[in-house]
């Protein structure tokens, strides 16, 4: 049997939309309280709160620019002194701006790492400085296994947490475990809909995409394992298994 998450309390990042805001309802539906980090969708946050209350935990509600200049510790310390305090992290917060080899620029590059690497890295260092235990998720992107050429900069972001996830799992082991999750074909990028999906399902060996639950589901079975740390748990349909084969 798994830890119990009733009555635990996780942050999430970047919870207000998507991907995010489908594990922070997961977790509710566990009995987990949920911390709602957003940058800059207040409304969807604030209504998300409302929801999650519904279902019967607290929640809260917090914004931070992971672009700008933030102080982790100080960010983590203030929920501290509002929550009381936190059982597991899930970085989830990331930007997905298009760019090739070719296009990417130093800043754009600069840009990925600050939100992509090393707000996560930041992050998870403050909560292991504020708390004596807990658990750490990722969120990857199944295409580490690969390539991505048109998304450069965040390609090489995500390739860095990979290694990070490692890292951290030893350094702070026993007390804390860090994992990862990598999502495949799951959801289109901001703008497009389910035809972006459909168009590349012949990429994927099961032959269709995945849910926002699926991820979900991935993260809450990492936070309720007693036993696994420094893996990443790749939700792509198998994907992985054509970038090893080279295709």
């Amino acid at each position: 049997m798994g830890d119990d998450l009733t009555g635990k309390t996780a942050l999430v990042t970047g919870a207000a939309k998507r991907t995010g805001r489908q594990i922070a309802l997961s977790l509710a539906n566990e009995g987990m309280d949920v911390v709602i980090h957003y940058r800059s969708s207040g409304r969807e946050a604030r209504e998300l709160k409302g929801v999650l209350e519904r279902v019967g935990v607290n929640a809260w509600t917090v914004q931070e620019d992971f672009e700008s200049e933030t102080n982790y510790s100080e960010f983590i310390g203030e929920i501290k002194g509002e929550v009381g305090t936190l059982d597991c992290l899930i970085n989830n917060a990331s930007i997905f701006p298009p760019g090739n080899l070719e296009e990417v620029e130093f800043d754009d590059l600069l840009t990925n790492l600050k939100v992509n690497s090393w707000a996560p890295l930041s992050l998870t260092r403050s909560f292991v400085d504020n708390f004596l235990e807990g658990k750490v998720v990722n969120l990857l992107d199944a295409r580490v296994a690969g390539y991505d050429w048109d998304h450069a900069g965040y390609y090489f972001s995500k390739v860095l947490l990979t290694r990070m996830t490692k890292m951290t799992a030893l350094k702070y082991a026993p007390d804390f475990t860090v994992n990862g999750v990598a999502p495949g074909l799951i959801t289109p990028p901001p703008g497009m809909g389910k035809e972006y999906l459909e168009d590349r399902v012949d990429r994927v060996p099961l032959g269709r995409y995945g849910e926002k639950s699926d991820v979900a589901d991935a993260v809450t079975f990492l936070l309720k394992s007693t036993f696994i740390t420094g893996e990443v748990l790749f939700v792509d349909g198998g994907r992985k298994l054509l970038y090893e084969l080279g295709g």
